[in-house]
């Protein structure tokens, strides 16, 4: 539509289909600091006539609740002192785009800007990683990246779910189905819905397949420019859970939904590109790859700086429990070629080299996710960081090779100390959100898990 592609539109283009009866609504959102959108239900009428243009606002709590929408003390960005302002929505208007999933409905993506001055709202999740595409862009390069998520689907709803607590549930699966073709079709209801509705909502869906967990799932959508991976990662997520309420079954973005079963990843593929040319293609060689300097230096910065950023990729309880030998998720900073034990898994040649980091799960923040990658391989380029060599075999049982953080504590700590994260973010983005990550861990340090009742009721 409009040369945009398939189910993206222009302000002329939706107000055709308002004028036809085919629109009638225009979901405003903005990420949150989880990776949530939030935002408004508009009239599509009053949207054309006012909110495109002058966009909307929200109240600036939103990027300070916890997961229950509970203000949280201890924030200079937003508090109980400073009476909880608003901020102001822009619409990002190139995000415009139909939401086949839901009647007669567009959606569009904003930014996040102050009220009085309209700067972007540095705390933000899509104002971070803008500020890391202009660094990149001020170096030279532009980034392309793809997000590859996994999910747990059930035949239960969310209602039912929540009513039991989240234990008992039926997986769509009763068999680990990775690659099976028999296995997915009785979830092929759910997925061919969400492959359609993705297709024609402006995100172009390359395959889907079962994943290794029972019920488990993977679906690929296309890559694209960083800011738009990150666009339709959440967006892709927002699908997938309105399809299931609408179907009445549910699905879980979990890092690790439960013991014993494989964690549900986030493997994020990332290159650099100068004009048409892929940046990291070259005739150096290291191991079996032909790579360029630029390709060398950002994968030695990107894995330098993990334990400084691992709050970025991993950033709540759950996240680290992901993190077990033998589980498909890394848990040693090695890189290889093509080997899925290692952290970092270089995939492709020539114009397709890139890099897969496998550390971040399903649960990630996709915009704090790449912000970090490009935070920390911009800085591995500008002061020529070696990455370790080049590692063959099983990475699980490297032990001279270094862990990543295991709990999300430590590497809270970390973020928290590390001078390079206030060098790449700011004083103002660390400290809130090492609020943020310290309010997460406080909460699940209070409760009372089943696991303690199970271990301790009758026999302590």
């Amino acid at each position: 539509m409009a040369g945009r592609g398939r189910g993206m539109l222009d302000v002329a283009e939706l107000r055709r289909l308002v004028d036809v009866g085919e629109i009638d609504t225009v979901v405003v959102g903005f990420p949150d600091l989880y990776g949530r959108l939030m935002g408004k239900r508009f009239d599509a009428e009053y949207f054309l006539d006012h909110g495109a243009e002058h966009g909307t606002h929200a109240c600036d709590y939103l990027l300070t609740v916890d997961m229950e929408m509970e203000p949280v003390p201890g924030y200079r960005y937003a508090n109980w002192e400073e009476g909880y302002g608003d901020l102001h929505m822009a619409p990002d208007l190139p995000t415009l785009r139909l939401a086949t999933w839901l009647d007669r409905t567009a959606l569009v993506i904003c930014d996040t800007e102050d009220e009085a001055t309209h700067q972007p709202v540095a705390v933000a999740p899509r104002s971070i990683l803008r500020a890391q595409i202009a660094a990149a862009g001020s170096a030279g390069f532009d980034a392309v990246a793809a997000s590859e998520l996994e999910y747990y689907i059930f035949r239960n709803s969310y209602r039912e779910a929540a009513e039991l607590a989240y234990t008992g549930l039926t997986p769509m699966g009763w068999y680990i189905e990775d690659y099976h073709l028999l296995q997915p079709v009785r979830e092929e209801h759910f997925t061919a819905a969400v492959r359609r509705h993705l297709r024609d909502s402006g995100i172009p869906v390359e395959n889907s397949k079962g994943e290794w967990g029972k019920g488990q799932h993977e679906l690929n959508v296309r890559y694209a420019d960083v800011l738009e991976m990150a666009d339709r990662h959440v967006i892709f997520k927002q699908c997938l859970k309105e399809t299931a309420e609408l179907l009445d079954m549910s699905v879980t973005f979990m890092a690790k939904p439960r013991s014993g079963a494989a964690g549900s990843s986030c493997h994020v593929h990332l290159s650099l590109w100068s004009g048409d040319d892929n940046a990291f293609a070259g005739n150096d060689r290291v191991g079996r790859i032909d790579c360029s300097d630029h390709f060398r230096h950002f994968l030695g910065g990107w894995m330098a700086h993990v334990p400084d950023l691992m709050v970025f990729y991993a950033s709540n309880v759950n996240s680290y429990k992901r993190y077990e030998d033998g589980s498909w998720a890394p848990t040693r900073l090695a890189w290889s070629y093509d080997n899925r034990t290692a952290g970092f898994r270089v995939v492709g040649s020539g114009d397709s080299l890139r890099i897969e980091c496998r550390i971040p799960g399903a649960d990630c923040n996709p915009y704090l996710v790449y912000a970090a990658a490009l935070a920390s391989g911009l800085d591995g380029i500008a002061n020529r960081i070696e990455p370790p060599p080049i590692f063959e075999g099983d990475a699980y049982r490297a032990e001279e090779i270094p862990l990543v953080p295991r709990s999300l504590r430590d590497a809270t700590e970390l973020f928290a100390a590390s001078d390079f994260a206030r060098q790449a973010f700011g004083d103002e983005v660390v400290d809130h959100y090492t609020h943020f990550f310290r309010v997460e861990q406080d909460a699940y340090d209070r409760a009372v898990t089943d696991w303690e009742r199970g271990r301790y009721f009758e026999r302590i």
